[in-house]
Formats: C-alpha cells, sequence, structure tokens
C-alpha cells in the first residue's frame, strides 16, 4: 500500500497526475462534490447564524467508503481539488466526511497538470484557507436562501416548476430588457454613397462620401449634380499605424472567442478546456487573470524567437481590468509552448490551438502598418468629398500568428492597397453608388455576449458563467436558437456612364444565429421579480454581493453577518408577497373581442407555455385555445395576430382515403394522419404547410421507423434490437443496453438480449463528476 494517498477532484486529471508521482504515491479522485445542503427546509438553521447542515449525496456514498479504506492506510493525505473557492470547499468537505487528522492531512494547489508544477506543490503544502471555504459557503448558502424562499412563491402566485436564482434572475433580466429594447427600436433610414474610381493606369481606387443624405431626394440630387462632375485628390496623408496583441485569454474571453472563431457554445468551450487541462495541456480554466508567469513568458518568448525571429519578441505584463481578479493566479496557456498538438480529438485540437496562438501573440511584436488616406474633391460640391484608405503592413509582428475577433455583426471593411497617387491627380468615377441603409436595433446577446455583459458589470465569476447560461436555458427563461430574417425593400440609385439608374430592390434582413431569445414565462417572471424583489434582480446588489464574497475570501469580513445583513429584508419581502393575490399578478392581457362571436380574445401563460384563449372560462360553451408561436409575447401580441392563430388545426386534405390536418401541441407543430403523429421540422409553418409536404414527411417517419426495427422476437415482444441515433441496441423494456462491438446485431438471440440486459443492469454505477454551481 502506498504511503501518501493523493485526493483530485477527476478520474482523468488522477490518471495523468499519477504518471507524474512514484510507487509511493496512490492518486484517486473524489469525482467532485461529496456533500452538498440537502433538500428541504431543514438544510439552514435561519435562527442560529445560518448554520449549514451537509450531507454526503446519494451518488457519492460508495466513493466515501473507499476513499475512508485508502486514507486509514496511508500516512499522509494530500488534498488537491481546484485552486479556486470551490475546490477548497471541496477539500474541506473532504476533510470533513472522511474525519481526517490535522497532522496527516495536507492540502496541495496547482494551476497546471505538468510534473514540474505537481512535484513543487507536494514540496510546497498548506493548511485549508477556511476564508476561500466560508466563501464558497455564503454563496451556496444566499443562492440557496434566494431560490428556496422566492421559488414557492412563483409556483403559487405564476405556474409551478418555475425558480429563481440570484444570478440567474439577472442573467434573464438582461435578455428580457435586450428583447424589450428590440421591440421599441425605430429603425431610422438614411443614404450612403460610395465610388469606385479609376486612375489613368486604370486602377481602381474604392473610396466613400464623408456625409450619409437622410432622403431620397438628397441623394438622387447629389448623384445628378455628379453626372457633370470632375474629381481629384485635393489632399494625400500617409500615416503610420501600429496593431498590438490582445492579452492571453481568461475564462471569459475564452469563451467569447471560442464562440465567434469556432462557434462553440459556453458549456462546450469549458467542457473541452477542462479535458485539456485534466491531460496537462493548459494551465487551470476558470480564471479572471490576464497574468502570465515568468517562467511561461521566458518560453513564449523562446518559441517566437526560434520560430520567428528575435525581431518577432516582445516580452508584454498585462493588467486585468476586472474588479476583483486574481493577479496571483495566471491567464489560460499552453503548459508547454512547444507543444502543438492535444491529440486526437479535433475540438479539443482547435480549442487549444486558440488558446496557444492568443498566449503566444501577446508576448509578440506589434504590427507596423502604413495608413494612406486620400480626400478626393468633387468640382460641383465644396461642401462634401469622398474619402479613400488604404492600408500597407510593413510589419506583420503578432499577426503572423493571430488577431481577434470582435461581436460587430459589420466588421469594418478590410482595407486594400491603394495605387501610387499624386496629390491634384485627375479620377474618373467608374460608378457612384447610393444605397438605402437602417439603423439596425441593439443586437440579441449570445451566450458569449451576454457572458461579457455579465463580467463587464462584475456579476458572477469564472466559476459561474457556464453554469448560469446553462441554467436560464435548462429553466425554460431563455432559448438559443437561429430565426430566420424577413424581407425588406430599399432604395438603390447608380450612376454609371453618365446616367442616374433608380432601382428598388429587396435584401433579407434581421436573421438571427444561435442567439438568445426570452420565452414569455422569463417576461412574466421578471416582471414579478424586479417589482416585489428589486434587491435580488438589481445589477448593482449583485454586483456588490461579489465584491463582499472577495472580502469574505480575504478575511476581511464574517460570512455569517454578510447573510444577516441581506436576510432581514429579503424575508420581510418574501412575507410581504406571499399576502398578494394572484389576481393582482399580471400573468394574462385581454387583446379585444372576436368580431365573429363576441367573446373575448385572452393572452396567458398556459400549463405547457404561451396560449390565446378565445372565451371565459365560466362561459357555458367552453373556451378554444391555442398555442401561440414562438417569436409572438403576450405583452405586444395584437388581436388580428391571435385570431390567426385559432385557424388550427387546420385540415389540408386526404391521403390514402385518410384525412390529414396540421396543429401545434405540447411538443410542438404536427401532423395528424391515421391516428399517428408526425412532427414538423423547424422550417415548416403549421399555418402555411401544403399536402404533399405532409404527405412528405409522412413518409419520411414511416421510412425511418421501418428502418428502426432490426430484430424483434415473438417469444418477447417487450426485447426488440434497434437502430438509434448512436447505432444498434437492445430495448428490453424501459432499458436500453448498448451492444458489445464483437456481437452482430442481426444475429442476436433473445437470450443473449436478456443475458446483456441483466449484465448491464448489475454493472456498477460511475458516480457523477463534479458540478460547478
Amino acid at each position: 500500500m502506498a504511503k501518501n494517498l493523493v485526493i483530485v477532484e477527476s478520474p482523468a486529471k488522477a490518471k495523468t497526475i499519477e504518471g507524474f508521482l512514484g510507487k509511493d504515491y496512490k492518486v484517486t479522485s473524489s469525482y467532485g462534490h461529496v456533500r452538498d445542503l440537502p433538500k428541504g427546509d431543514k438544510a439552514i438553521d435561519i435562527k442560529n447564524g445560518f448554520k449549514p447542515t451537509y450531507e454526503i449525496t446519494g451518488d457519492k456514498k460508495d466513493v466515501i467508503k473507499e476513499l475512508k479504506k485508502l486514507s486509514k492506510d496511508a500516512d499522509t493525505i494530500y488534498l488537491a481539488s481546484d485552486d479556486d473557492r470551490e475546490g477548497e470547499a471541496i477539500s474541506w468537505h473532504l476533510k470533513e466526511a472522511l474525519k481526517l487528522e490535522d497532522d496527516k492531512t495536507k492540502r496541495i494547489v496547482f494551476r497546471e497538470i505538468t510534473k514540474n508544477a505537481i512535484l513543487n506543490a507536494i514540496n510546497h503544502p498548506r493548511a485549508i484557507d477556511h476564508d476561500l471555504v466560508n466563501a464558497q459557503q455564503a454563496r451556496r448558502i444566499l443562492d440557496r436562501i434566494v431560490g428556496y424562499e422566492i421559488s414557492p412563491i412563483l409556483w403559487k402566485k405564476i405556474k409551478r416548476g418555475l425558480s429563481a436564482g440570484r444570478v440567474q434572475s439577472v442573467a434573464v433580466r438582461l435578455v428580457v430588457e435586450r428583447e424589450r429594447e428590440i421591440e421599441a427600436f425605430n429603425s431610422k433610414d438614411s443614404y450612403r454613397v460610395t465610388a469606385i474610381f479609376k486612375d489613368d493606369n486604370n486602377k481602381e481606387i474604392k473610396a466613400e462620401l464623408n456625409k450619409k443624405f437622410s432622403t431620397y431626394d438628397e441623394a438622387v440630387n447629389f448623384l445628378d449634380d455628379c453626372t457633370k462632375a470632375q474629381f481629384s485628390i485635393s489632399k494625400l496623408e500617409t500615416k503610420p499605424s501600429k496593431k498590438s496583441p490582445a492579452p492571453p485569454f481568461t475564462t471569459s474571453t475564452l469563451q467569447q472567442e471560442a464562440s465567434r472563431k469556432l462557434g462553440f457554445s459556453v458549456s462546450q468551450t469549458m467542457t473541452l478546456a477542462q479535458r485539456l487541462y485534466e491531460a496537462g495541456k493548459i494551465s487551470y480554466m476558470r480564471t479572471d487573470s490576464v497574468n502570465l508567469s515568468d517562467e511561461a513568458v521566458s518560453s513564449a518568448t523562446g518559441a517566437i524567437k526560434s520560430e520567428y525571429g528575435d525581431n518577432y519578441s516582445q516580452v508584454r505584463k498585462y493588467k486585468s481590468k476586472s474588479q476583483g481578479a486574481q493577479e496571483a493566479h495566471e491567464a489560460i496557456r499552453p503548459t508547454s509552448f512547444s507543444e502543438q498538438d492535444a491529440g486526437k480529438d479535433r475540438n479539443e485540437q482547435r480549442l487549444y490551438e486558440l488558446i496557444w496562438k492568443r498566449a503566444i501573440a501577446s508576448q509578440m511584436s506589434d504590427a507596423q502598418i502604413e495608413r494612406t488616406i486620400a480626400t478626393i474633391d468633387i468640382s460641383t460640391n465644396d461642401s462634401v468629398h469622398f474619402t479613400a484608405t488604404g492600408e500597407v503592413i510593413k510589419f506583420d509582428g503578432f499577426l503572423k500568428v493571430y488577431l481577434e475577433s470582435t461581436d460587430d455583426d459589420e466588421e469594418e471593411e478590410a482595407k486594400g492597397i491603394l495605387p501610387p497617387l499624386s496629390q491634384g491627380q485627375s479620377l474618373d468615377a467608374k460608378e457612384i453608388v447610393s444605397k438605402q441603409t437602417f439603423s439596425r436595433p441593439p443586437a440579441r446577446y449570445s451566450e458569449a455576449s451576454l457572458v461579457k455583459k455579465l463580467e463587464e458589470m462584475g456579476i458572477g465569476r469564472p466559476s459561474t458563467y457556464a453554469p448560469t447560461i446553462s441554467t436560464v436555458q435548462k429553466r425554460g427563461y431563455v432559448v438559443k436558437e437561429s430565426r430566420p430574417g424577413k424581407e425588406r425593400n430599399y432604395n438603390l440609385i447608380t450612376l454609371k456612364n453618365g446616367e442616374v439608374k433608380k432601382e428598388e430592390k429587396t435584401e433579407t434582413t434581421g436573421a438571427e444565429k444561435n442567439k438568445l431569445f426570452p420565452t414569455n414565462t422569463a417576461m412574466v417572471v421578471n416582471d414579478f421579480l424586479v417589482e416585489h424583489f428589486p434587491n435580488v434582480t438589481n445589477y448593482s446588489f449583485t454586483a456588490t454581493v461579489e465584491k463582499e464574497f472577495d472580502e469574505i475570501a480575504h478575511g476581511i469580513k464574517q460570512w455569517d453577518a454578510m447573510i444577516d445583513a441581506f436576510y432581514g429584508n429579503f424575508h420581510q419581502k418574501v412575507e410581504d408577497t406571499e399576502a398578494i393575490s394572484r389576481q393582482e399578478i399580471n400573468t394574462s392581457r385581454e387583446l379585444g373581442t372576436d368580431p365573429k362571436t363576441g367573446k373575448p380574445v385572452i393572452a396567458r401563460l398556459g400549463k405547457f407555455g404561451p396560449i390565446v384563449q378565445l372565451g371565459e372560462s365560466d362561459d357555458e360553451e367552453k373556451p378554444k385555445y391555442a398555442s401561440m408561436r414562438k417569436d409572438q409575447f403576450i405583452e405586444n401580441i395584437t388581436l388580428e395576430e391571435a385570431l390567426e392563430l385559432f385557424k388550427l388545426p387546420r385540415e389540408i386534405g386526404e391521403y390514402e382515403g385518410e384525412p390529414v390536418a396540421v396543429n401545434i401541441g405540447r411538443y410542438g407543430p404536427y401532423i395528424l394522419h391515421a391516428g399517428k403523429f408526425t412532427s414538423l421540422h423547424k422550417d415548416d409553418d403549421p399555418y402555411e404547410i401544403e399536402l404533399d409536404r405532409a404527405i412528405e414527411l409522412i413518409e419520411e417517419k414511416r421510412k425511418a421507423e421501418a428502418n428502426k426495427y432490426i430484430k424483434t422476437f415473438d417469444e418477447d415482444e417487450s426485447v426488440q434490437v434497434l437502430n438509434g441515433r448512436y447505432g444498434p441496441y437492445i430495448k428490453a423494456g424501459r432499458q436500453n443496453v448498448k451492444i458489445p462491438k464483437d456481437k452482430k446485431p442481426e444475429e442476436l438471440t433473445l437470450e443473449e438480449c436478456l443475458k446483456l440486459a441483466e449484465e448491464a443492469k448489475n454493472k456498477p454505477k460511475k458516480p457523477r463528476g463534479r458540478k460547478k454551481k
């Protein structure tokens, strides 16, 4: 038996670390948290200083049993959970659950899994930092109090199954308020003028007018004037310029850039980064610091000089702008700059390359640029002029490796190289175009831009961004999806060959890709919380709480005093709100009267989502109901739009002697034919779909179902061999069973299927890994 026991959080990490330590060390995993607050109101003793009661979670009882056995036989136990508040709390919970003695227990931390880092940690152990533990404990207890006291009120007053949370409710509020900004936005049009000129050598020069016209007539008059105009260069400026690299990644900037460049969701980025960290490829991925250690800077400098030459190296020290950033920690970086391969997984490799490029670029020289600006005068109009800009990269510097993306959809057009020009030179206008453009509303949040906003406001910390974004989607407050744009007409005026041509054209605008949309539930719950619990949804309050957690972590503030200061007013609000009648809460809206029946039309939240209702519930005749479309909101749907929804279900024809009808149900739009349901595809509109398309979908489903069954058994119809999304599998009653690689699905017997099902049932389940709160 090994003399030393090292307990980490994940099996992958344990495997990597065990390779660095000798036979005297046994490295094992706790699979994340081992204790938590139990469900129910007995978890926190509010009357006795908010004292928490913890219990070992059900899926960790076997883990604790095994760890107790291993720790009993070890001389020294090293608690090696992550180097952050949550990791500190995990170590404390382990010490308490395993009843470890102080003199044989040591806490070690490292922010990268390399041999040097691990050995250095073993040689420099410390005690558990109870200030960090208390900061995490305060977060957990405060969030539990908020959730457990507000959620039941939401169930009683609005709808069962709803939840509230200190950070999640603020994130939802941001998405709701952005949606309302977009709804209230009034687009204004103007006319942008661009031109293509030619010099004596037939080289093209692209330019833009220094003014936008506010009306169609102004734009037409300007182009009419240009038919008689001469164009010449009145001014030519050449300015040296430079671009500097972005700092290495923090958690937030990694999430943003992986979203923009690689199309990854926030949770996908963190899962991949966790794997890279546990495999020893990158430093710790939860950080708000942009700092690099002297060792990392030295390593990066060596790699740059070796690969690109001395003139590409420029040592930089970055300082975090975010408040409370822990500069002692490092930014996210490769553990070895000489390593450019992160393994076989394609997405891990793509993320690793992004981290490598960003970190290496941060220690590279500025790019040296020469910018040329040509001012082009118009002989018939001295109040405006065209400007042509060209850029020449004199020295690429860090651009050789990496350029940061932006969130702006309309990024500045890449500037080309201008041909040789001289002051006073005449130019010919090949084409001048004036296009009607429209101001755009604020952009909806993507997952990454919402994280950026939360970080800017000081809400949340690196470990909370991904769980917050996942939670608001799981709770049904926010949906992430792509939506098609709408057609819009615009005017285009073109001057070419001395002639002005006027056209009306069509463009698609407002298409959204992987953006966050609030649901009707989010709108109703947000308004309720903002009105009745302003401190919970208040941006500055939520940011202040984060600072208070930081103060607890630094030993400046006592955690129980901090919660006590919050709880008094908060609990009084809970009691006051419980007294409000359900009728006072605005969950429905009367839209008007149906002209055909004279009955009222109401938009409201139903059991399974937003609905419109025709008639009152206490009428003799039962009301009619229809589901609202996903882009409609209770607060702004019109009577006409609501009446349109009652056209479902609609019968669209017959197939095989049976009627074909289309409707919307709990799980979305569907076709009903011969007693069977077929879901519509995402792009099919239930109000517009025609019979031919419906038949196509019915046949598509029949074909898929026919291919689903590989083998069935007359002796036992509950056992089937099926084709699934991830390949063939056995269905035995309610149990799904993997088929071993050495078995051919079509050759399996009933006995073999039952045996495999029994073996799978008796196979011990792996404990669940750590979940970040």
